[in-house]
């Protein structure tokens, strides 16, 4: 059982509630759950319990997941053979969840939304009691005196809610859809710079919506995922193209990049996120990409132009250099194409004719942006940057949307 962490894709799509009960059972429609709400007092306990064992989070992992493949030793073949990155993400896997204890709408989501991407490594409901009875002898173990009955019920009710609404999450979903699709690899060009454009086709219907992430497993790394954003609408041919960056030490990002070819099979998991175009509420919008990051924005520009190209769309791309400028020609030449588009991209590091700058402060030179929704796409620091650029410039929260900024606990590079 493996937790996945991510800040939401889009704070439009997790609005705060009005001032549900925590923990209450909320209609978003995701799965509801039996479990008595926790009080402010239970929530107390679980937010200082956490505070305490944090500081030991590397013993904590490897007690962990030691205790768990010790006493169900069946569970270890869900697993990869190398659990280094695995024992990283279990911390902030808690944090997240503890994070959202209070906020019981944001919680059924994300917690929906995990118990349907466990499907794809067998997960069963048969699990989840093995993982919280050594969740908790965990938790015990490195709290020490500071444990007590009263937090060992509420680490207990806090873990019953969690499990049901993963549970019943998985369980509907397998009523309408597959855990994986395979996928023939059926065209691979390579862009320079350790980049490949990677072109597959599912086997099975597969539906998603631009702007969308999907994780990848490869045969040559069985039970390592990595998620990367579809780089295209959906089409009538079904396909996907995925633009992949080799990262050093990568496992999934080297063997699609260095190794895969046409004719290889690879395996999808469901798509996920809510960087959609239905998300944004204003006509006019605007996207931002750093690197690869151009890929979802690349889909939802796609998708603008399907709709009929009712927006404005304005795009800014950034890189280091201009040999950096990943994607540039092509944008242009959709911008030809479509009179709603407009493209500027800028150069951080580099003096050369146009734009130099970050992408935040080019982004605030050529703002105010308050009456545009926002898609930012690209490194988790220029995201973020970028995202407080806008808002301490007028841009509501709710307006800007991007995927998680933390790698998804369930992958690996």
């Amino acid at each position: 059982m493996r937790f996945r962490i991510g800040r939401p894709s889009s704070t439009s799509a997790y609005p705060a509630p009005e001032d549900p009960a925590p923990f209450q059972a909320v209609h978003t429609g995701e799965p509801e759950t039996a479990e008595p709400p926790l009080s402010d007092y239970e929530i107390g306990l679980i937010r200082a319990s956490l505070s305490v064992v944090e500081p030991q989070a590397g013993e904590i992992t490897v007690y962990f997941y030691a205790i768990l493949f010790a006493r169900y030793p069946e569970v270890r073949s869900m697993f990869p053979h190398g659990m280094d990155p695995q024992r990283d993400r279990l911390l902030r896997a808690l944090l997240r969840i503890v994070d959202l204890v209070d906020d019981p709408e944001n919680l059924v989501r994300f917690c929906g939304s995990l118990g349907r991407d466990h499907r794809k490594f067998g997960a069963l409901p048969a699990h989840f009691p093995a993982v919280g009875e050594c969740l908790l002898a965990t938790l015990a173990r490195y709290a020490g005196s500071a444990w007590t009955p009263e937090i060992e019920a509420a680490w207990t009710k806090a873990y019953g809610t969690v499990a049901q609404v993963m549970i019943s999450a998985a369980e509907e979903d397998e009523a309408v859809r597959p855990a994986v699709w395979p996928a023939t690899v059926v065209h691979r060009i390579s862009r320079g710079h350790g980049i490949a454009e990677i072109t597959v086709r599912p086997h099975m219907d597969y539906e998603f919506a631009a702007g969308q992430y999907v994780s990848v497993e490869t045969p040559w790394w069985p039970k390592h995922w990595r998620y990367y954003s579809a780089a295209n609408a959906p089409r009538r041919d079904g396909t996907l193209t995925f633009h992949v960056r080799a990262v050093p030490g990568g496992s999934v990002s080297n063997a699609l990049v260095h190794r895969a070819v046409v004719g290889d099979v690879i395996q999808l998991g469901a798509p996920m996120g809510d960087m959609v175009l239905d998300a944004a509420d204003h006509r006019d919008l605007l996207f931002v990409a750093g690197g690869t990051g151009l890929a979802p924005i690349r889909a939802l520009i796609e998708e603008v132009a399907r709709r009929g190209g009712h927006n404005q769309v304005q795009l800014f791309l950034g890189a280091r250099t201009g040999a950096e400028l990943y994607g540039v020609d092509d944008m242009l030449r959709m911008a030809q194409r479509h009179h709603w588009l407009t493209i500027r991209a800028a150069v951080s590091d580099e003096y050369i004719p146009g734009i130099r700058g970050s992408l935040p402060d080019v982004l605030t030179e050529y703002g105010p942006w308050y009456e545009h929704d926002v898609f930012l796409s690209g490194p988790a620091q220029m995201v973020a940057s970028a995202r407080e650029s806008l808002t301490l410039n007028g841009t509501p929260l709710d307006r800007i949307h991007h995927d998680p900024f933390e790698t998804p606990v369930l992958s690996t590079p």
